[in-house]
């Protein structure tokens, strides 16, 4: 069963394209990463499905066995999916209990349970759970925003760069706390520059280039692959067979 079906994205900002026909897809409970180089589309196209960037006719999404493609990003909460912005994604002044109600405004009668859902999730937060969210640090931060978006039991949440300017010991816990929530059922997809960790714990990944698909396969499928390796991992190039 495949959760979001996106199909011949075509679209950007303003008049110009930055997505040139980009198809991406993802199951319930499965960690799908997005990778590729600066300007490939990635973020772009991760924008596209949550409605915050205008598609062109011919583009299509489907979410949940809906059509969603150009739906107003103010209703993607109540369809079950979850954005997780790369900057500003927490609100600084508000304690770390007062984001996380934020994320539950769609529905306040399910705060309660969803507070104690992202406790049990992020158990670190629970200490800090009056503190401001401004005076946390980066990766702490980042726990909150995700916690907040897990408010409302989403059916996919998209992270945009999570380990993005982090220590390795918070990219390391990011990513184990992203495998914990696709066990619970929750589809992950994921745009990140830390590729080779995050493909390590994916379950599939896609490569964009010059918004197109280059490539897509099992994360340890594209690990494994030595062109994939030399053009977008930093690996070496593949030997000539003469």
């Amino acid at each position: 069963m495949t959760l979001l079906e996106a199909r011949h994205m075509v679209g950007g900002y303003g008049e110009a394209d930055i997505l040139h026909g980009v198809d991406l897809s993802v199951a319930p409970g499965q960690v799908v990463v997005i990778i590729g180089p600066n300007g490939a589309g990635k973020s772009t196209a991760m924008k596209a499905v949550a409605g915050l960037v205008r598609l062109r006719p011919g583009s299509s999404v489907i979410f949940d066995g809906a059509e969603i493609a150009n739906a107003p990003a103010e209703t993607m909460v109540a369809r079950g999916l979850a954005y997780v912005p790369q900057e500003r994604n927490v609100f600084p002044s508000l304690s770390v209990e007062e984001n996380l109600l934020m994320g539950a405004y769609a529905r306040p009668a399910a705060a309660r349970e969803g507070m104690e859902r992202a406790f049990a999730t992020f158990p670190d937060l629970a200490a800090k759970r009056r503190a401001a969210a401004g005076s946390l640090s980066g990766g702490q931060r980042q726990m909150v925003a995700v916690a907040r978006a897990l408010m409302l039991t989403p059916k996919l949440i998209m992270l945009d760069e999570p380990t993005a300017g982090l220590s390795p010991k918070f990219c390391t816990l990011i990513f184990e706390k992203v495998r914990e929530i696709a066990r619970s059922g929750i589809a992950v997809l994921m745009v990140e520059q830390n590729a080779r960790p995050a493909l390590a714990i994916a379950d599939r990944g896609v490569v964009l280039a010059m918004g197109r698909n280059r490539a897509a396969d099992t994360g340890p499928g594209l690990l494994a692959n030595p062109e994939i390796g030399h053009l977008f991992l930093g690996g070496a190039a593949p030997e000539d067979d003469a």
